[in-house]
């Protein structure tokens, strides 16, 4: 308030009870202040009583301290305290003095470090109260004593979230994004960013004339005199740092500003700010970081530069506050294929399983390993620590309730990998890992069964017990994704034991699988897909092959997905069909003829529709009758390529030829081969016990198709 309109307002103090603080070395005076409006004439027309407290503190007061002394001290200095107290002071100081110090120390071991003091001459001697708020804003129109105080009095409300809505609708309380313009106008948050490249490179200089006089003074006390001098500078240093950057942060929120900080190469000086011991400037940093990592050319700039390499120095860390931001910032960036790379050559992956047993933190570490699992080349790493253990006592511990998304997806990803899954299954695992599947018809964890399943070994022959249990699925009216992995599973069980005849006839499975390939049937493209694979898998035994092509008509619908649109589904029935043809004439000769006509449809077309009398010379003998007739030539074998071996005058197709044709090799300008090609591509370790695909390859073998990768 101006000088000039003082006599105006007329504030008066009453002194009210005086106390002892329950946990803190200090004395409690109650007042009231009864502020009055005064006329120009003097006369009062508005009053108003408000009941305030004061504390005061008294850190001096030890076992030794004179009572009388201390008391009259505390009179004098405090005008709220009537000199005719004095005996009642010198005794409440009296109990402080002998006061048990226990209740303190436990007071004291509850505040952390965001709630202690952050800047120098911000200590109160009292306790900032949300109910004081239009006091502490009267305070700023003051002298500038009042005005630090009523700020700090602010700014100790502020901390508290739950004072912001209060102070936020306060009408005299200035909102500090009101003044973004103005100081965007005078070019306050340019010249912040020059100050924190100032100070970044003084920096630099102390470190290095720090160094300078270790290696010259070594001896002496120069460099211990230069070493607490530094320290000192760096304090005040971390402090200016920290008010620039907080200033920055807020303005960041606007994009458009932020857009210039980036061209002014903030995540540069943010990023080296990573170097410094301050937790309480690293919180500030990295939550800035966090921030600006949601924007690409943010990321980037990242990339380009060691932030991946400090961040991981971080974890873990005691500051609570600080591993979980720097946590968040990590899982932004883990988005990328690169800093994912950069995390683990870091060492990331064991900080991160330590991480696990942390309740507070464990699922944004899990989300982390989440994205690490998705690469193949790093699945193997997790086997060589202890986090498959520790992710399937979490499994276990669910009992009957949701998993969670990120532990069972996790979980999947790790299940791809061979040396992963023999892990899982040691033990019980693969025994409660069915019985919970099976129990409460869970698809992601039969997804995560079906992944285990696919690797040939020890963890493969464990499921001969359990293949009952997943046939019997497959007939029930379940869940179609669920009966999906439950089928996905049942396909990749290449048991050289397994009598596949005896399960086909016991759980009465051909109906189904004839049933569900029926073209109305097709619209789901894995569910089809897993289905004409465990058609694969059957016609390599020879009492199952004998059902499915004597007993069903599964290789007529077989034929028609050949030409499916799904890359997947063509391909595995290809492989499937190539073996019937193999063994059964008949369906040989249907296959072959359809796969003539697929491939030279347009062909075959044009020669339907020509006229004859405008057909080409060569299509006639040379009797004068017509060279083909009707696609007969599908039963002259002569016509075929035979010299060199590609396709034998039998008719009967080489398996090479088929793999050839499928990588489209081989292919002539009609689709037929092309004579000047050679076959290259001989089979090695054929064993007799199990006949070769037409592909070149068996059901032990690694067989790669999109539904069994991870998640």
């Amino acid at each position: 308030m101006q000088s000039d309109d003082a006599r105006y307002l007329k504030r008066k103090y009453k002194g009210g009870s005086l106390d002892v603080h329950p946990t803190e070395k200090a004395l409690v005076v109650q007042y009231e202040v009864e502020a009055t409006i005064l006329g120009e004439m003097g006369d009062p027309m508005l009053g108003e009583r408000k009941e305030c407290q004061k504390i005061i503190r008294l850190k001096s007061l030890t076992s030794n301290t004179d009572i009388a002394s201390l008391a009259r001290k505390v009179v004098e200095e405090c005008r709220l305290i009537s000199p005719s107290r004095l005996p009642e002071v010198e005794q409440l100081l009296f109990y402080l003095q002998n006061r048990k110090k226990s209740a303190e120390k436990k007071e004291k071991k509850q505040i952390k470090p965001r709630d202690l003091t952050p800047f120098e001459g911000m200590e109160l001697d009292e306790e900032a109260n949300i109910n004081s708020i239009d006091d502490y804003i009267e305070l700023l129109y003051e002298d500038i004593p009042e005005k630090i105080r009523g700020a700090t009095l602010i700014l100790h409300l502020a901390r508290n979230p739950d004072n912001l809505e209060e102070l936020l609708q306060n009408g005299a309380l200035f909102c500090f994004s009101q003044f973004h313009g103005l100081i965007t106008h005078y070019k306050i948050g340019v010249l912040c960013m020059s100050i924190i490249e100032h100070e970044l490179k003084r920096y630099d200089l102390w470190q290095d004339e720090l160094l300078k006089k270790k290696k010259a003074d070594i001896l002496s006390k120069e460099y211990e005199k230069a070493l607490k001098k530094y320290h000192g500078l760096l304090t005040k240093q971390e402090q200016l740092l920290r008010v620039a950057l907080y200033l920055l942060l807020n303005l960041s929120e606007d994009t458009r500003t932020e857009l210039k900080m980036r061209n002014k190469n903030i995540v540069h000086l943010l990023v080296k700010t990573l170097d410094r011991d301050s937790e309480e400037l690293l919180v500030l940093v990295v939550s800035f970081l966090k921030k600006l990592s949601i924007f690409l050319e943010n990321k980037n700039d990242m990339a380009e530069i060691d932030t991946v390499e400090k961040l991981v120095k971080l974890v873990p860390c005691e500051h609570e506050d600080l591993l979980n931001v720097t946590l968040r910032l990590l899982l932004n960036l883990s988005f990328d294929t690169g800093l994912r790379s950069k995390m683990v050559q870091a060492d990331l992956l064991s900080k991160l399983t330590s991480l696990l047993g942390d309740e507070a933190q464990r699922q944004i570490a899990m989300c982390i390993l989440y994205h690490i699992s998705m690469d193949d080349r790093f699945k193997s790493m997790f086997a060589y620590t202890d986090c498959i253990p520790q992710v399937m006592k979490m499994l276990f511990d669910c009992g009957e309730e949701r998993i969670d998304a990120e532990l069972i997806s996790f979980c999947i990803n790790l299940a791809a990998n061979k040396r992963n899954a023999q892990i899982m299954c040691e033990g019980n695992g693969l025994k409660m890992l069915m019985k919970r599947a099976l129990k409460l018809k869970d698809p992601l964890m039969m997804k995560m069964i079906r992944n285990i399943s696919q690797h040939d070994g020890p963890s493969k022959n464990l499921f001969i017990d359990y293949v009952g249990d997943l046939a019997a699925q497959i007939g029930l009216k379940e869940e179609e994704e669920f009966v999906i992995e439950c089928l996905g599973t049942l396909s990749n069980l290449t048991i050289p034991d397994l009598d596949w005849e005896l399960v086909l006839k016991e759980y009465n499975l051909v109906p189904y699988l004839k049933d569900h390939l029926k073209p109305a049937q097709q619209e789901d493209d894995e569910f089809v897909c897993q289905i004409v694979y465990v058609f694969y898998q059957m016609v390599f035994h020879q009492a199952t092959r004998d059902v499915i092509i004597k007993e069903t008509q599964a290789p007529a619908y077989l034929i028609d997905l050949m030409h499916d649109k799904n890359a997947e589904i063509r391909k595995v029935c290809d492989n499937t069909l190539d073996i019937i043809a193999e063994y059964d004439v008949e369906w040989g000769k249907k296959i072959q003829s359809e796969k003539f006509r697929w491939h030279n449809s347009q062909w075959l077309e044009m020669v339907e529709n020509r006229q004859m009398d405008e057909a080409e010379p060569f299509m006639y003998g040379d009797d004068g009758e017509p060279f083909l007739q009707n696609g007969d030539i599908l039963e002259r074998p002569d016509l075929f390529y035979s010299s060199d071996g590609i396709i034998p005058v039998d008719g009967a197709i080489s398996p090479e030829f088929f793999t050839d044709f499928q990588n489209g090799d081989l292919l002539g300008p009609h689709g037929f081969p092309s004579s000047s090609l050679t076959d290259g591509y001989g089979q090695t370790g054929v064993t007799p016990a199990r006949p070769a695909t037409a592909y070149g390859f068996r059901p032990d073998e690694p067989f790669y198709y999109g539904y069994t990768t991870s998640r």
